[in-house]
């Protein structure tokens, strides 16, 4: 039959939960019939219950079967209504065969199991009428069940159906009918029945204590629906429950009949009797303490007495579960320790006492706390002897003990703040650290129990908020984590089960922390604590329910705390400069009080007691103040002198001298006396008595004293100490019965006294609050014992436990930003990788694919770098070196091992898997190597020993296969890729671990653009310091070199503001060694001119071109690199595309260079020519914009002057290929120059400029070619020369035709004409192989006279004219007759010289002519 613990709907009043359907009137009738034909049937089969003929009677049956026959005759009358009939009626008859002592076992069975029915079947109801008196006779008449005693079966039959039937009272509807005695009587009835089936079957030692248990738990199930009374603090705890000896030999008397009664009387309580003492000493005792603590108010009794007769609630509570602890006080004689012996103690009663109390703490739950003295039970008496049942040598006992506690904590820990932590470090973290000989049983079971803690989501958070940052708590979290780790750590031996509970224990604690994550305070990590003295036991927290305020209230507590702690070790040092170095700390104020000095010993832990002690007993005046601020910080109120005294003296030593010891009680005499003078007389009769009880203390505890001190001479000893009068008796006894062995500050008393003073239980919730400072704590040591199990575990189930707690760790140390905790994760994760083992190829593989710790090890490792690479620092060496080796063993994912990984958009083919067992030759010549992640790979294996192919065999195929899908799945392409969104510190750690390991900094610096300044100092001085070392080609040097130039070209466009820096790094190309520059000038040149196409419109400046055109114009005579760098060189200057003022001098030069060079092509340098020639173009158009821009004139001036320098700069570079030794070179550039001059008319050139490019250029120009010609012609005399000639000549010629206008009123005219002339005269009279040029000859004269024309015509040239000290006309005559003599007729005929003369008659202002 299945029972449920409440009703259905939720309400208190009933226990019954059965499934039945009530039965029909009819049924109900039906039924009860044939339970009286059942008894009476049974009854029938003994010839006793026979008709009888008694002479003297008239009755001819026994009243039994003659109640029977009545009620049968009257059941089917009540039809009508059941409701309304008396349950009296129907019960008695079968109660009256209950408690008749001439039954037989087998009768009252079976009138026990028609109450049964009847109970069961819920016959009546609360609605029913009386229904309450039934309730208690039939709990009456189990209570005094009596039968004759046949054969120990039916004895224990009839022992069951007495439980079935009380468990049913308590289950059926009509419970609630019962009054708190009733319950009590049903409890203790079913309690002498346990009792007394210790010397029965197994079988009915079960049924009665899971009877007992499911009474406990039905009782208790209700207490959620109990409103808790008005005066429930004045409850009475009495006896009505518990009278039966607990001796277990006592259960082995035999008894003559079947009473239960007779149990009770044979069994009672014998006040003499030690066992009575034992089971139930607040029966003995109790009464003695209350005379003298509580006074006997005679209307509390009575009221207690009302109370036990109201329906069921809590004054039956409180009794049941003050008996269940009294159970436990067995201790207290028993001495119930881990030092004792086992065998001399029986577990089962604390046992069953503690499965009981566990079951009501489980229904009861939070419940308890509504109600104040069921509340006090648990405070108070429950645990302290769950705290002595805890020191227990049974490790099953202390394994339910835990169990007890931790319900506790979950449902009431607001409520035992203080006996919580006695409980941690008083019990579980003793016996888990095997203090006081403690088995290895124990300390599992204490540390399965820790661990279940820890596993508590919230548990951690609340120990360190209550506990650590409590300055009156001891450190429990930092306990409880320091003995997991250590318990964690194998040392000098195998790994145990023990050591994976505490890991266990472990990763649970950092587990809850990072699923708290992300659900702090906002700005809960400002600082708490404020420089400068303040009263630290006065802080307090304004509202401990909101965490805006207890969070910071916490921290501060835990900041003092730590002070204190410090300021405790300096005293404990030196006492004198302690207080001086407290004072340095603010934690004294600068000048010494004595109540501050007072409340450091009072509050503070870690100080040295025996130091204390002396302060406190010295009789400096300073010392005595102190004294007495001392023990005013006690509360005695309401305490027995010596339960105070045991408070006092427990916070301190007493010192060893007399006097001191006398200053110390005058001042505790003092202060009792001020808060509890009802007991004694004055201060001096409380001095006297705490002198005797210390007497009587050290008495008992002193070995060397051997006659012990007794009662009577305690009694005799302290007569007439109260005011010339005599304490009373039962205030000796109280002191001398309880008050000796428990003189020590751990010590209940302290425990108790202590939860009436501390602060509020902080409740925390999910958020994690003070989760950064936790860690910060147990970082360190998990990271240690995860590291040591992982390497010693070889279960799978446990490597990944490590793993799961390692990431958990990963996960909160990059959340608060714990970089060094960080780093210290991935350094230990990495020495389990196989990659810094001393491992051959194979074996390296194969650990990957078959070793799970290597495998786990190398998949979290990157795992931690892609998603916390952001707060990884120097870890991030180890994390590469794990690449190389990856590379070097070859199963790095192909795309990570080649210029895909920098450029996605370019795919490349997987590398041969049957290179996992060969080693890759090296390229013979690194010029010839086009691709750079195959000339990396070089680098990579440049340190390896070259082997010869083998062929690997299946498996070794197969590993290759497995371990390369391992690696696959660990994304380590995502590391280099995601490096963009790495903390710039982190990104600053890659780069130099990448620099030191030689691998991806091009592609880290690529993805990185937008922060390239953070990294750009080290990139360059790593690149710089390869190129300007290495002096022969090396797949080092080609690593750096290629990757500048894929620097600068993919980041050029993103970084404008940045486009001088990126080039600049182009510079160290041109420092490069000349070997290693002409090994890998074509490929250089190669991606020079990808740059320049991609990026040309980006770059702006004059260095930046400076640095592009030089590495294009040093290609100009390298046979392959040539064409590449002309063809950028044309991509930039063709159409002016890319011309600019900051480049044109440039590309200028690099033509030249080009057209110079004789490795391609005349074609080539014809094209350079062309390239310019058509730049004169982007001249004209730079100098109509200026013209056009409004602007002041300075910069205007400024431009046309920088133009007109890059004109002559273009001049000039013409002059110098006009002198190239190729005649079709040499003529095309005299041809070119005469186009570029012949451009200059869209340019604004200043007047000076003319000059310098006649003096410069042209003159310059026709002096070395005829001088070339003169010296050519003495071999052979080419008409190409002939050629040359008369293109200078032309050239000369229109060039100052050009500049007429604009050079003619410029003083330097005349030199200029007459230098024109000097070649002209030079050229005509030279002769060649004694012969002069015809062609020449005859166009000389030519150019002249056309030249002549035009200065006639322009008006430069006129008759008469006198410029300089030489006439003009006269000077100009004097040269062209030379050579031509008739020109001057043919230009200027006789007739006109006439007009002329007569024309001007008077002078007119000519203009001067300059000197030569």
């Amino acid at each position: 039959m299945r029972y449920q613990n409440h009703h259905p709907s939720g309400s208190r009043n009933s226990f019954h939960g059965g499934e039945f359907n009530k039965p029909s009137k009819v049924a109900v009738a039906s039924m009860i019939n044939s339970e009286i034909g059942a008894v009476l049937a049974v009854m029938r089969r003994n010839v006793r219950w026979g008709v009888r003929y008694i002479a003297d009677d008239d009755q001819l049956e026994h009243s039994l079967i003659h109640s029977l026959k009545e009620l049968r005759k009257q059941i089917f009358s009540w039809q009508s209504n059941w409701q309304n009939v008396d349950p009296k009626l129907y019960i008695q008859p079968f109660l009256d065969v209950i408690l008749s002592d001439e039954t037989g076992a087998p009768i009252t069975g079976v009138a026990l199991s028609s109450v049964y029915k009847i109970l069961t079947l819920d016959v009546f109801t609360l609605d029913t009428v009386n229904v309450g008196e039934a309730m208690h006779i039939i709990v009456d008449a189990v209570k005094s069940c009596r039968f004759e005693v046949t054969d120990p079966a039916s004895e224990e039959v009839v022992l069951m159906k007495i439980l079935q039937v009380l468990l049913a009272c308590i289950k059926c509807k009509a419970a609630s009918g019962l009054s708190n005695q009733d319950i009590c009587t049903i409890v203790n009835t079913c309690l002498r029945v346990v009792h007394q089936s210790s010397s029965k079957s197994e079988l009915l030692q079960r049924i009665a204590r899971h009877t007992m248990h499911e009474l406990v738990r039905c009782i208790f199930s209700q207490l959620p629906y109990i409103t808790p009374l008005a005066n429930e603090c004045e409850l009475p705890v009495g006896d009505k429950v518990g009278t039966v000896d607990w001796d277990q030999n006592s259960g082995e008397n035999t008894v003559e009949n079947g009473s239960i009664d007779s149990v009770s009387e044979s069994l009672g309580v014998v006040k003499d009797s030690p066992s009575s003492e034992m089971v139930i000493p607040e029966t003995v005792l109790k009464k003695d303490e209350k005379g003298a603590e509580v006074s006997d108010d005679l209307n509390v009794a009575a009221n207690g007495e009302n109370a036990m007769l109201a329906p069921f609630g809590i004054p039956c509570m409180v009794e049941i579960f003050h008996f269940l602890c009294t159970l436990l006080n067995i201790g207290e004689n028993s001495e119930v320790n881990s030092r004792s012996n086992p065998i001399a103690f029986d577990e089962d009663v604390p046992l069953f006492a503690l499965g009981l109390i566990n079951s009501a703490i489980e229904l009861g739950g939070s419940s308890f706390r509504e109600h104040p003295k069921l509340l006090s039970l648990i405070q108070d008496e429950l645990f302290c002897n769950l705290m002595q049942f805890g020191m227990s040598m049974s490790p099953l006992i202390l394994s339910t003990v835990c169990s007890i506690v931790l319900n506790l904590y979950l449902t009431l820990r607001t409520e035992l703040k203080v006996q919580l932590e006695a409980f941690f470090s008083c019990v579980l973290l003793r016996i888990a650290q095997s203090k006081h000989g403690s088995s290895y049983q124990q300390q599992e079971v204490a540390m399965e129990a820790l661990v279940d803690f820890c596993r508590q989501p919230t548990f951690m958070a609340e120990m360190f908020a209550n506990f650590d940052c409590d300055i009156t708590c001891s450190n429990v979290f930092e306990d409880v984590s320091n003995l997991l780790s250590k318990s964690a750590f194998p040392v000098n031996g195998p790994l145990s089960a023990m050591h994976i509970i505490a890991l266990d224990g472990l990763i649970s604690m950092v587990h809850g922390m990072a699923e708290r994550v992300g659900e702090e305070l906002p700005g809960s990590n400002v600082s708490t604590h404020e420089e400068g003295y303040e009263a630290f036991w006065t802080v307090r927290c304004e509202n401990y329910g909101d965490p805006n305020l207890w969070v910071p209230f916490v921290r501060k507590s835990k900041h003092i705390k730590k002070k204190l702690m410090v300021g405790a070790d300096h005293f404990n040092s030196d006492p004198k400069k302690g207080l001086q170095q407290l004072q340095a700390m603010h934690l004294l104020p600068e000048e010494l009080d004595p109540k501050s000095v007072a409340c450091f010993f009072r509050y503070t832990c870690g100080i040295d007691k025996n130091l204390i002690g002396d302060f406190l007993g010295n009789h400096d005046q300073f010392c005595v103040q102190v004294l007495h601020e001392f023990a005013k910080t006690f509360d005695f109120q309401n305490m027995n002198l010596d339960n105070a005294l045991r408070l006092f003296v427990g916070t301190f030593r007493l010192p060893g001298e007399s006097q001191k010891i006398q200053r110390v009680l005058e001042a505790f005499s003092e202060r009792y006396y001020e808060q509890s003078p009802q007991i004694l007389i004055d201060k001096d009769a409380a001095l006297l008595l705490s002198y005797s009880i210390i007497l009587l203390n050290t008495d008992h505890h002193n070995t060397q004293v051997k006659k012990k001190m007794t009662e009577e001479d305690f009694i005799r000893n302290n007569r007439c100490i109260n005011g010339g009068a005599d304490l009373p008796r039962n205030t000796y006894l109280s002191y001398q019965g309880t008050g000796f062995q428990m003189m020590t500050s751990s010590r209940w008393i302290s425990v108790i006294y202590k939860s009436k003073e501390t602060g509020p239980y902080i409740i925390c919730d999910s958020a994690s609050y003070l989760d950064r400072d936790m860690f910060h704590i147990v970082s360190g040591p998990t990271i240690a014992a995860t590291s040591v199990v992982f390497e010693q575990a070889e279960q799978e189930d446990v490597l990944q436990r490590c793993v799961d707690g390692l990431l958990a760790i990963a996960k909160l140390s990059a959340y608060y930003h714990l970089n060094s905790v960080l780093d210290d994760l991935v350094v230990s994760l990495c020495k389990f990788t196989p990659f810094f083992a001393s491992l051959s190829v194979d074996e390296a593989v194969l650990a990957i694919g078959e070793d799970a710790r290597a495998r786990m090890a190398t998949e979290t490792v990157f795992l931690i770098a892609n998603k916390y690479g952001d707060y990884i620092t120097s870890g991030w060496k180890n994390i590469l070196e794990c690449v190389l080796s990856l590379h070097k063993l070859q199963i790095l994912p192909a795309h990570i091992a080649s210029d895909a990984a920098d450029d996605p958009e370019e795919e490349r083919p997987l590398a041969n898997p049957l290179s996992v067992v060969s080693q890759v030759q090296p390229s013979e010549t690194p010029r010839k190597s086009s691709s750079f992640i195959g000339r990396f790979s070089q680098l990579l294996s440049f340190d390896m020993e070259e082997t010869k192919p083998l062929l690997p065999t299946e498996e070794e195929l197969a590993a290759y296969k497995h371990a390369r899908g391992i690696v696959k799945d660990c994304h380590i392409d995502s590391i280099f890729s995601d490096s963009k969104f790495l903390q710039a510190e982190s990104l600053q750690q890659l780069v130099n671990s990448l620099i030191k390991a030689a691998v991806k900094d091009k592609a880290i610096t690529l993805n990185n653009r937008d922060r390239i300044l953070l990294i750009w100092q080290t990139v360059y001085e790593h690149i710089s310091g390869i190129v300007q070392s290495t002096t022969t080609p090396c797949p080092l040097v080609e690593k750096a070199v290629f990757g500048v130039l894929k620097i600068c070209q993919r980041l050029l466009p993103y970084k404008e503001n940045l486009t001088d820096e990126l080039l600049k790094l182009l510079q160290l190309v041109l420092k490069l060694d000349a070997r290693v520059a002409d090994a890998y000038c074509e490929p250089i040149t190669q991606e020079v001119a990808r740059l320049v196409k991609a990026n040309a419109s980006h770059v702006r400046s004059h260095v930046g071109w400076r640095t592009i055109i030089s590495l294009i114009s040093i290609t100009a005579r390298h046979p392959e690199a040539s064409d590449a760098g002309f063809e950028a060189l044309r991509f930039i200057m063709s159409e002016g595309a890319h011309l600019l003022l900051a480049n044109y001098i440039l590309c200028s030069d690099a033509a030249r260079q080009f057209a110079e060079s004789r490795v391609g092509e005349i074609d080539r340098s014809i094209s350079a020519i062309d390239l310019m020639s058509n730049s004169v173009f982007c001249l004209a158009r730079w100098s109509q914009e200026a013209k056009n821009s409004v602007g002041e004139d300075e910069a205007m001036r400024k431009l046309s002057q920088d133009i007109g320098e890059m004109w002559l700069r273009l001049v000039n570079n013409f002059k110098r290929v006009c002198l190239d030794q190729r005649d079709q070179v040499r003529n095309h550039a005299i041809s070119m120059l005469q186009r570029s001059i012949a451009g200059a008319d869209g340019i604004m050139l200043p007047q000076p400029i003319w000059f310098q490019c006649f003096d410069a250029a042209i003159f310059p120009l026709l002096d070395e070619l005829l001088a070339v010609s003169i010296e050519n012609s003495r071999k052979t005399f080419k008409k190409t020369v002939e050629e040359t000639l008369v293109l200078a000549t032309k050239l000369m010629s229109k060039a100052f035709l050009q500049a007429l206008q604009d050079i003619s009123q410029q003083p330097s005219f005349c030199r200029l004409w007459l230098g024109v002339l000097d070649r002209m005269e030079t050229y005509m009279s030279t002769k060649f192989r004694g012969k002069r040029s015809e062609r020449v000859h005859e166009l000389i004269p030519e150019l002249l006279k056309n030249t002549l024309l035009v200065m006639k015509t322009t008006g430069v040239l006129l008759p008469g004219d006198d410029i300089g000290s030489d006439s003009f006309w006269q000077l100009t005559w004097l040269h062209v007759k030379k050579i031509s003599p008739s020109l001057q007729s043919e230009v200027f005929p006789q007739e006109e010289l006439d007009q002329f003369q007569r024309r001007n008659a008077k002078p007119e202002d000519t203009p001067v002519v300059p000197e030569h």
